[in-house]
């Protein structure tokens, strides 16, 4: 049983190889994108975590401690949005919140014993569907992906200092 949607997935790809072959590739790496984050979505489900929630995870998983301005930026989110993600977190017992140094402004998010152990459970996921995307892709070319996305990126923010 597939576990993304494939009418969509398909919809997509017929999209770029009939309808608009040589559209930006701006749209192209949306799309790509998209599919990738909707086939992960499925499985982090399977797990009742949410997209959002992986991003915090994932940063948390290597610095802990951080803030929740902190872990604002480092996710690319407004702190609103970052709060509430956090608050159902918490709720769920992923992370908790911790004073510092009798610091009241400043409250530090830490990962719990559970919100640590699904990095075990939920790499792997994240690793399966990057293998999935890959398949069949040359190990040059892969190269030359990365490279490319990383110019591109380096050049937006270049572009925009």
């Amino acid at each position: 049983m597939p576990r993304t949607n494939n009418r969509e997935t398909q919809t997509v790809l017929r999209h770029w190889q009939e309808d608009v072959p040589d559209d930006r590739l701006a749209h192209l790496i949306r799309d790509a994108g998209r599919v990738l984050t909707k086939s992960l979505q499925t499985r982090l489900a399977e797990h009742s975590v949410s997209f959002g929630h992986w991003s915090f995870l994932r940063i948390l998983w290597v610095t802990e401690g951080l803030t929740q301005r902190e872990l604002s930026e480092q996710a690319g989110l407004m702190e609103p949005t970052t709060f509430t993600a956090l608050k159902a977190m918490e709720a769920k017992g992923l992370i908790e919140r911790r004073q510092l140094n009798g610091n009241r402004k400043n409250i530090h998010i830490y990962l719990t014993e559970k919100g640590r152990n699904l990095k075990k459970t939920l790499i792997p996921l994240a690793e399966e569907v990057n293998d999935i995307a890959v398949q069949g892709v040359e190990c040059e070319d892969l190269r030359v992906t990365r490279r490319t996305l990383l110019k591109i990126i380096s050049n937006l923010a270049e572009a925009n200092e």
